[in-house]
Order: C-alpha cells, then structure tokens, then sequence
C-alpha cells in the first residue's frame, strides 16, 4: 500500500487561460501550484482523476456480509467494512480494528480496540458492535460457519475497547478465521435501524462508504473523511457489473473501466500487447468444479458421479478453455493452501471404464439431465463440452445459464443436478476450503451445495478445527481429501490464478490471492 506519497497528474484537458497559468491538482489538498514555461505562454491545466472504475462479472447480492458469501459481494465490502484483524498479500496477520490481542488461555482471545474509529454514520466504535456483529454471524446460514467455534455466550465486554471471545474447544485457524470479510465488524444501531433494507444500505468503518446502487448495472462508493486511519487516495469507486468476459476487457481498452477483474485466458493476450494496459497475474486461492446433487438420484450413486469423472476429457477442457492460465485441480485445494494434497490420483479420460461404472449401476442406457451455471463464460464453455462428452456414455445433458443470485438460490435449495461453481479458501487454511464445502452440516447456504456428506470426513474436519499441532492437523486434512476424491461430489477442474487487466495510469494497486483487493491506496499517475 503507499502511503504518504502525492498523487502524480493525468492530463485530461487543454484549457488556455490569457492573464495566468493554473498547475497541477495534488491529491492531499487539492491546492493549485502556480507555473509557466520558459517562453511565458500560458501553462496547461491538469486535473487528477479522482474517481476509479471497476468492472467486475456479477453485481453484489447484497452488501449485508453475514446474508451472502459470494465473491462479487465480498469485493465491494472490503471497501465498505473492516475486520478486527487483517491478512496481508502474504496471509500474514496484521492489526486492523484490533490494535493489538493476546491469548489468555488456550482458548480465549483478548482484543483491544483502536479507539477513535468512526462508523460511516457518525457512532464510534465499541467493543459492544463486536459482540453484536459475532452473534449476528453465529446465527447466519450463509457464513455461521466461519464462526461457529466461537462461544457466543462467552463473549465478554471488559470496556468499551475491550472484548474478549472464547471458543468451544482450541481452534487453531481463529485470527484467519476473524479476517474473512463476512467478520466485517458493523454498527449495531444502523443494522437495527435498517432492518431488511440493511444489505442496500450498508454502514462500516472503511476508507470508502456506501452511496448509491443500481441493481444489476453499478454500486457508487464515495471516501469516508472521518476515516480512521490513512485517508484513500480516491474520491470515488464505482463498480460496474459487466456479465460477459470480452465485454469487459473491452469496456477496458476504451477506457470505460480502469480496472477489470477476471480478465478471462482468451483475452490474456491482448492486455499484454495494448501499450496503454497492465496485465497484473498473481496467486489465488480459487478452485473451480462440476458438483452432483449427491441427494438425488442418479447422483446420489457414486458409481454414477466416479463415472462422469472418467468421462469427462478434463485435460482437453482446460487446454480448450483456460489457456495455459493456472493449472488442472487434483482435489479440492490448490496447491497455495496449507495441506494441499497434491498427491492425489487423477481420475484421467477413460470412456471404457466409465461406460462398465454406467452398466454396473443400471445406468448402461444413461439419463437425462441437466447442468446449471452462471453467467461466466469460461462455466458456459465448460458445460458446452461436458453436454458433448457425457453423450459418449449416454448422458444427454441440457445446459442452463442463470442470474448469478438466482443460480446461488436455487443451489443452495438443492434444485440443481449438476452445477459448475468455484471456491476461494479466503483463509488460506484448509479449515475454511474443506469444512464448508464437505462437512454434513453445511448443506446448502453453509457452502456444500453438493449435499454430500461422509461420516469419516466429518469426524476429520472436526478434530482438525480443534487440533493445534499442525502436523496432525495436515495428517487428518491429506486424509479427508483422499477420501474425497474417492467418493468423487465433484469433478474437479481448475486451480485458478487471479487476473486484472489494469489502465496504465492507475497505481498502487495489489491483488489479493483471497480475491478480495482492497483499493483503498489506489491512486491515477
């Protein structure tokens, strides 16, 4: 992030004035800094773009954290909210909220508070908002989860800057746990007072606050001037929802956009060879799979889903599709993620062996079926070549394209049969990319949109939340995920990079391997 540093100028327009020069606009006070030439003609007025635009491939389902845990919802909320503790580019803790903790028992945490900090509506933060944000999580379908070792009624409030939280039993991904962005911390009275309306309405402590939204198109965020710590560097972020891959790279050449999120691996190329665009690629923590409704039939057999693994031609699907962009997934974590089984088996293209798995669970004529996605290019592409391979083994496959908060409802109340979706380990700890997407208590909004579950990896997942050993905690996640692979809920396709297309002119921005970039020291040269 930097810091202290004067914003550098964007000449947008030629003004000539007779009698004076105006010079540069400086981004801490606006002031003018008077100047002419060597041959005393009028100098040019520059202006300094003080509004940044990004395109992201779905508008927010709300800007509510604990009612959605969706990636294009989150990447607004950064903006909007802050945590009681932050991970840096390199996952490291930092504080944030919490100026400062320190462990009392194996189980309890004490945080201090940064006095002075102001949410959006004029209340200072107290440790009484971060009590009633943790309850409010607690009992969240969408994000409880990430919380849910917490003892809620063992929160205590010391002072005002003061609260201490307790878990039920030792769990050693808390701090990582506390910097997810649905732990945004958040204003007791302005969530009591805007009810159901809350999520259009959002109130945090960040260096952007909320403004004005047009459902589907743009959310407008303005700078927060009572912010508490180092003022944004910017006057105003729009985000825009730009569904469709080439449009937004396009959006981007023009310069509608200064910054486009997910540049798709077909378009890689030609950010790379435009002069006036930076293609920034980094690290992610994302995973993209074909999931089965394990609870309705055929899938429900794993005969069926380890079939539809065979064949399914992933190697050709990733060549075809991605590019050369990130790498073919062998589990369920990427290889960036704490305990990554990287050794596991490949299931491979074998048409034989899944047309015998077919026949042997009664399936040798096939079925009629659907499968779901988004409106994401690479998803649509990816369904495309599915519909064509599964016909090899009888499976006649009808593809549905749907509205991204549509698409997360109807899976999440398990109407789907097959579905293409991704998962970021926000975390970084395999706590967060395993046990909400696999553990039986998850169904639905929790993140197992599958409906799968094993009793064997539910006893995993839960004595790897309460060991703190980490090579025991490694032992028992290498385990879950070969179980995993094995009983196949998924097909597991890509381990994802994160990809910006950037204007040139635009500085000071980092990506986050979570997928969650803060802008906040953004700035135009």
């Amino acid at each position: 992030m930097f810091k202290n540093k004067k914003l550098l100028v964007l000449l947008s327009m030629v003004l000539v004035f007779a009698l004076f020069a105006v010079g540069c606009s400086q981004p801490a006070d606006d002031t003018a800094t008077p100047g002419t030439d060597d041959t005393n003609e009028p100098a040019d007025e520059v202006t300094v773009k003080e509004e940044l635009i990004v395109g992201q491939g779905a508008d927010a389902v709300t800007l509510d954290p604990h009612s959605t845990n969706d990636q294009p919802s989150s990447r607004v909320s950064k903006q909007i909210y802050e945590t009681l503790v932050a991970q840096n580019e390199n996952m490291e803790i930092e504080p944030s909220l919490a100026e400062s903790w320190e462990s009392i028992d194996d189980t309890t945490v004490e945080f201090k508070l940064k006095q002075g900090v102001k949410f959006h509506n004029g209340e200072e933060l107290k440790a009484s908002d971060v009590k009633f944000t943790i309850l409010r999580a607690l009992d969240s379908s969408h994000i409880g989860h990430i919380v849910g070792q917490i003892d809620g009624e063992k929160i205590e409030v010391i002072d005002d800057y003061t609260i201490r939280l307790s878990t039920k039993e030792p769990f050693a991904p808390l701090l990582a746990h506390l910097a997810h962005t649905a732990m945004a911390i958040m204003n007791e009275k302005a969530v009591t007072e805007g009810g159901e309306d809350y999520g259009q309405n959002p109130v945090g402590t960040g260096p952007f606050k909320f403004n004005n939204w047009v459902i589907g198109d743009s959310i407008e965020l303005v700078k927060f001037d009572e912010y508490h710590g180092e003022p944004a560097k910017l006057k105003k972020v729009t985000f825009r929802n730009i569904a469709e891959n080439t449009t937004r790279t396009i959006e981007l050449e023009t310069g509608g956009i200064d910054i486009a999120y997910d540049i798709p691996p077909t378009d890689v190329s030609r950010v790379e060879e435009n002069s006036d665009l930076v293609l920034q690629r980094a690290p992610s923590f994302s995973t993209s799979y074909i999931g089965f409704n394990a609870q309705k039939k055929p899938y429900d057999d794993v005969r069926v889903r380890q079939a539809i693994n065979y064949a399914i031609d992933m190697a050709s699907i990733i060549e075809a599709v991605y590019q050369g962009v990130g790498a073919p997934a062998k589990g369920p974590l990427g290889p960036n993620v704490f305990a990554g089984h990287q050794g596991l088996e490949e299931y491979g293209f074998n048409v034989e062996k899944a047309k015998e798995l077919m026949a042997d669970a009664g399936y040798a004529d096939g079925f009629d079926t659907t499968i779901w996605t988004n409106e994401n290019q690479q998803r649509m592409d990816i369904a495309e070549i599915v519909q064509n391979q599964l016909k090899a083994i009888n499976i006649n496959t009808e593809v549905k394209v749907m509205e991204w908060g549509a698409y997360l409802e109807g899976t999440a109340a398990g109407e789907h049969d097959m579905f293409i979706l991704g998962w970021v380990t926000v975390t970084g700890d395999p706590d967060y990319g395993l046990y909400a997407l696999f553990h039986s208590s998850q169904f639905g909004t929790g993140g197992n949109r599958t409906f799968w579950s094993n009793d064997r990896v539910d006893e995993l997942l839960d004595a790897a939340r309460v060991e703190t050993d980490p090579s025991k905690r490694e032992e028992y996640y290498l385990e879950a995920q070969e179980i995993i692979r094995d009983e196949a809920p998924w097909v597991f396709t890509w381990i994802g990079e994160n990809l910006a297309g950037v204007q040139k002119n635009v500085k000071g921005f980092t990506q986050h391997p979570a997928g969650h970039h803060s802008l906040h020291g953004v700035y135009f040269e």
